[in-house]
């Protein structure tokens, strides 16, 4: 017979604590992209949420902290980058999965927030070592596979940065060809 935390456990998957930052997090991301970082606050989240604004401040303590922590998330997914065995197509692969990821609103949205907030470098910081880890591991694979490689920040300057740039700025015909183009002119 299964105990009643057991049952609970089997009816809430990652349990109520995940499901509260899940809504929150999304509540978030929803309006930072209808009303901007700077109109958002803690009781608005907390009710879009469903949730009570006392966790959220338990949680988080301000909004600051709080919209930090939602971009931190959105920009730095613990996702592998692919291994598809060239170095051209992983790295094609990567950068649209990267442009789809920050061109979505909740994508753009977190971008804007971390690079608003240069009081907090930190952040910006550990997004900017997560994707180049990414790439390491990208170049690490060709690098065994015996291809040549480009270093880490030619990959962030010619790929990364140019998709950052379009995406803060709203340049238009930034889309997966764009992406691959930007990986055909660093490798050639």
């Amino acid at each position: 017979m299964a105990l009643p935390e057991q049952k609970a456990a089997a009816r809430r998957p990652g349990g109520r604590s995940a499901r509260v930052l899940a809504a929150v997090q999304r509540a978030a991301e929803e309006l930072i992209c209808e009303r901007g970082a700077d109109k958002v606050s803690i009781p608005a989240i907390a009710a879009r949420a469903g949730v009570n604004p006392t966790s959220v401040y338990r949680r988080w303590g301000d909004v600051h902290q709080l919209l930090t922590s939602v971009a931190e998330a959105r920009l730095t997914p613990d996702t592998m980058p692919p291994d598809t065995g060239s170095l051209r197509e992983d790295l094609e692969e990567w950068a649209e999965l990267l442009l789809a990821h920050i061109g979505a609103p909740e994508g753009a949205a977190s971008l804007r927030t971390v690079v608003n907030d240069v009081a907090d470098g930190e952040v910006r910081d550990r997004c900017l070592r997560r994707r180049a880890d990414q790439v390491d591991l990208i170049l690490e694979h060709a690098r065994s596979r015996g291809e040549d490689v480009p270093t880490t920040e030619r990959v962030m300057d010619h790929v990364l940065a140019p998709l950052h740039f379009r995406v803060l700025f709203g340049v238009g015909d930034t889309d997966g060809a764009y992406a691959r183009a930007l990986v055909g002119e660093l490798l050639s």
